[in-house]
């Protein structure tokens, strides 16, 4: 005689939200694991309302699709309906149907996060606007496969759409120079770091968004954007390396808007914390910070406060330091280290590292870089008929840069 199968509709909604054991459900829905044994034993008894409607958010599916029936079933499908339309609309995503036409299986949150994970590592090599076509069709597969997704599946699916919005954006800000649309991704990132219920990650985009009104000079809009930053990174708890990069960030808006003595604290602060170490584990996805790069933060400080000697010395160990795969960061160093020997009367040797950073643009664009160099030429300006300024005016207009910085 057969076994007795038990309620597998309850078992296949568990084990596609990423719950792979009863022990597992029972502790996200706070109740004992013999409960959920019953549950998905042949006579499942119906939940009680709270606990039903908790296991009915967490697996995206209604009460008689999960395997129970019994009175009040569908006004609580009815409720679920409701709540989740209105929050839906509230976030601006897509809505989650009640019973998804296909739950995705928990292994779509590793298939999709592989994928995040490849393009964050090739923002570092690959043309922006290459990249970025690639990031926003990622971010539509996301946007599509929440729906069908729920509990942990759903939960990591959501933070892995917010990393990859969190990247659109930062190509769009710092590689495509397209502030308004970066601050439309950003927010996109924001809702999905919210469907996730990450705070670190919230914190991240949000002090993304500070860079916008900082490198305008809005110092106010600025200020409130990072208070709402590490509001957010205190409900993590953030690792000591996430709070000292929310200090350069603030520090390089300072320096922006002109207080380089405020922002030479906050990165004086910045690498007490950072040397202080953390027991927490760094986000995977914070891998555009590191003592380097704060120091890389320090010297364009220090050279926009006329600390010429100093910004000398931080910006040439920077160079020394980093690593063959920072080519976009050596653009920038190489930029201030021409505005260092432009500002102290040396434009032989400011256009030496301008045109070695124009070098390394011609391998890796990086706008940001691009700035710092159109920076140096502007500086350069009363040796402008000096024969290394015009060496540097025919590769900074050549048809190739000109064609190159006109495309991207």
């Amino acid at each position: 005689m057969a076994r007795p199968a038990g309620n597998t509709r309850l078992k296949a909604a568990r084990l596609a939200a990423g719950y792979h054991s009863q022990q597992a459900l029972a502790d996200a829905l706070g109740v004992g694991v013999r409960q959920v044994l019953r549950w998905e034993s042949d006579a499942p008894p119906m939940p009680q309302p709270e606990v039903a409607q908790r296991l009915t958010r967490l697996l995206a599916q209604e009460l008689e699709s999960l395997g129970f029936t019994g009175p009040g079933g569908a006004a609580a499908s009815h409720r679920r309906r409701t709540v989740l339309t209105a929050t839906a609309t509230a976030v601006g995503l897509a809505a989650v149907p009640t019973q998804a036409l296909s739950m995705q299986p928990a292994s779509a949150a590793e298939d999709y996060e592989a994928v995040t994970r490849s393009h964050r590592r090739l923002y570092w090599s690959v043309t922006p606007a290459t990249l970025h076509s690639a990031a926003l069709a990622h971010a539509t597969l996301g946007c599509e496969l929440l729906p069908e997704a729920a509990g942990q599946t759903r939960q990591r699916i959501a933070a892995a759409l917010a990393e990859t919005w969190l990247l659109a954006g930062r190509i769009e800000f710092f590689d495509l120079r397209d502030a308004d649309r970066a601050q439309q991704t950003l927010l996109r990132a924001l809702q999905a770091a919210g469907e996730a219920d990450d705070p670190l990650l919230g914190a991240a985009v949000l002090a993304h968004t500070a860079f916008i009104p900082g490198w305008s000079g809005d110092r106010d809009a600025t200020l409130e954007r990072m208070v709402a930053a590490r509001t957010y990174a205190r409900r993590g708890p953030a690792p000591a390396d996430l709070l000292a990069w929310l200090d350069a960030v603030e520090a390089e808006c300072e320096t922006r808007c002109g207080n380089t003595r405020t922002a030479l604290h906050l990165i004086g602060h910045s690498e007490t914390v950072l040397g202080s170490g953390s027991e927490r584990q760094s986000p995977r996805w914070l891998d555009w910070f590191s003592a380097v790069r704060l120091a890389a933060f320090k010297g364009n400080t220090q050279l926009k406060a006329g600390h010429l000697p100093q910004a000398r010395t931080t910006l040439l160990g920077v160079l020394d330091a980093l690593g063959p795969a920072e080519e976009k960061q050596r653009t920038v160093v190489l930029g201030d280290l021409a505005a260092v020997e432009a500002a102290a009367g040396d434009p032989e040797t400011a256009c030496e590292y301008a045109l070695r950073a124009l070098d390394q643009l011609e391998r890796t664009w990086y706008a940001t870089g691009m700035d710092r160099v159109r920076e140096v030429r502007r500086a350069l300006a009363p040796h402008q008929h000096d024969t290394c300024v015009r060496k540097l005016d025919d590769r900074l207009y050549g048809w190739s840069t000109t064609v190159s910085a006109l495309a991207r």
